[in-house]
């Protein structure tokens, strides 16, 4: 049913995209006759927001040493450079400054909404292909150049206001984050949702990113006659809610959006105060699926732990790559590469995917449900 649910939403969501693809700006990134494809990354791999950026980075080189394994594409071999942005938009843009000067012929990146959508301004200008792994917001995919390997903020908000309805809750209490992009923009596509399906939002409660004290936000909710919390936000905030509505004896079912993954880690493992939580992601690492368990497998191995969604993200954005690079027959220019994602199917790890000339997705999702200490998926 989510399944369904969400191919029918995704065509809807679509419609809403800002512009069309297309090369622009100048062909830095034509092929020079190099035997190395230079990928550019950018994400937080230190701060608050390190978890992200860190898995992103592993999952892309995993990705990177498979294929120049398997005899690398069209003749070349894949070379990762991958900056540290710690989830600031200018650092991130300097970054991006930093991955051109050496010449690279795609980014993947930046990991994070706001920090994405400050690079496109730059890398559009450039004409460059740019593919977020996970940056969800709308404005992510605004420019020509611009894609995305996950799917939208509004859909996120949309798709889990019916799924939490589907199981029989009608008043839900949400918590945001009113100065973060990616937060709002789930919260309100969830709360116009809810409403219109016919659900009441008898809470409404926000804070301000570096907030670790919720428990004015939750002693409101737990007067308000809810029978659910939504929760649209990352994980490390996503953990303190988790163990001050305990602390309070507010015991509701949790539920979020795909900035959840990464949670049990914060909790180190502790996940008594958020069994049953309920969120929305493309990658859950104990799917049966033989190719998902073969890159958990080699993510185990490499980094002595289990590969979230960001992982899978960021194996998907490289493969996404390597066949745009098969689609041109090997022309890296600018215009040839960002022409050629609208032509590939990328059976990934997050989804089997097309991509519209909007820079879109066309790509299915799974719930993830946290139970005994670990995700798993439930549909």
């Amino acid at each position: 049913m989510l399944k369904k649910l969400m191919a029918l939403t995704l065509a809807g969501a679509m419609i809403f995209s800002m512009t069309g693809c297309g090369g622009s700006g100048s062909d830095a990134s034509a092929d020079n006759g190099s035997d190395v494809i230079k990928i550019g990354g950018i994400g937080p791999l230190t701060g608050d927001a390190a978890s992200y950026g860190v898995s992103t980075k592993n999952g892309a080189e995993i990705a990177v040493e498979e294929i120049n394994e398997a005899g690398g594409v069209e003749g070349k071999q894949l070379e990762l450079l991958f900056e540290d942005d710690e989830c600031d938009e200018q650092k991130s843009v300097n970054a991006y400054s930093t991955l051109m000067d050496q010449g690279i012929n795609v980014l993947v990146g930046s990991v994070t909404s706001a920090c994405s959508i400050a690079v496109s301004g730059e890398s559009s200008n450039d004409g460059i292909l740019q593919i977020t792994p996970s940056g969800s917001a709308q404005e992510c995919t605004a420019t020509p150049n611009a894609f995305r390997i996950c799917f939208t903020d509004p859909l996120q908000g949309q798709v889990m206001a019916e799924y939490i309805q589907e199981q029989g809750l009608s008043k839900a209490a949400v918590i945001y984050n009113n100065g973060d992009e990616y937060s709002k923009g789930i919260h309100d596509a969830f709360v116009a949702k809810f409403a219109e399906l016919g659900g009441e939002i008898v809470a409404d409660e926000s804070f301000t990113s570096g907030d670790v004290d919720f428990k004015t936000q939750l002693t409101k909710i737990k007067s308000s006659g809810a029978d659910c919390l939504f929760l649209p936000f990352y994980y490390t905030e996503v953990a303190n809610v988790s163990e001050q509505a305990a602390s309070l004896g507010l015991a509701l079912p949790m539920f979020g959006c795909d900035g959840w993954d990464g949670v049990i880690k914060q909790l180190n493992g502790d996940t008594t105060n958020i069994e049953g939580g309920t969120f929305l992601t493309p990658f859950v690492p104990t799917d049966s699926d033989e190719k998902i368990q073969a890159f958990v497998k080699k993510y185990n191995e490499k980094y002595g732990a289990d590969p979230d969604q960001f992982a899978a993200d960021g194996y998907d954005a490289i493969y996404a790559i390597k066949l745009a690079v098969e689609q041109t027959g090997g022309d890296l220019s600018n215009e040839a590469l960002i022409d050629a994602m609208t032509k590939i199917t990328l059976n990934g790890l997050t989804g089997d995917m097309t991509f519209d000339e909007n820079g879109e997705p066309n790509k299915s999702a799974k719930v993830a449900v946290i139970e005994n200490g670990a995700y798993t998926a439930k549909n």
